[in-house]
């Protein structure tokens, strides 16, 4: 596949977790992979079969993406969802880009159980809420769910 990359990468920084994933240095659950996107499975998901799906290249956050690689990111994800809510039984699938936690643009993809799972239209009200990072998923569940997404797509 051709890259849709035109306009230079950033220079990675050297402790960027996400392309480390992406050039298969450190382990993951990659369910999909190209000239310019990977995609994997949340080992910490929001809800069971969250994806996300990376830059190859290095760029910081979404808008820093050359207007053809932020296409290419929506066409995607718009396959992983349609795969992922016949995966999961769900009508919705949420998408989001938040610009935190990693600077190397990233998707999430993630199956909505319950209206609830993901909004836009409530906010937090009480001001001392404590956070925790959502519980790790099992590598069994992880490669399971790794194997059916693939299946999926066709990969």
């Amino acid at each position: 596949m051709t890259s849709a990359a035109t306009n230079a990468q950033e220079a990675p920084p050297k402790s960027c977790i996400f392309c480390a994933i992406a050039s298969k240095k450190i382990p993951s659950n990659i369910v999909y992979e190209d000239d310019d996107f990977t995609a994997f499975l949340d080992i910490h998901p929001i809800r069971p079969g969250h994806v996300l799906i990376v830059s190859r290249a290095h760029h910081a956050y979404f808008d820093d993406l050359p207007p053809a690689l932020a296409a290419r990111l929506i066409q995607l994800s718009q396959r992983f969802a349609k795969a992922m809510k016949s995966i999961h039984g769900v009508e919705r699938i949420g998408f989001l880009c938040t610009g935190t936690d990693v600077a190397h643009v990233h998707a999430h993809l993630v199956p909505l159980f319950t209206n609830t799972d993901i909004t836009s239209v409530a906010y937090i009200e009480q001001k001392d809420l404590t956070f925790a990072t959502a519980p790790r998923a099992s590598d069994e569940e992880l490669k399971a769910q790794s194997e059916q997404l693939k299946q999926a797509l066709g990969e």
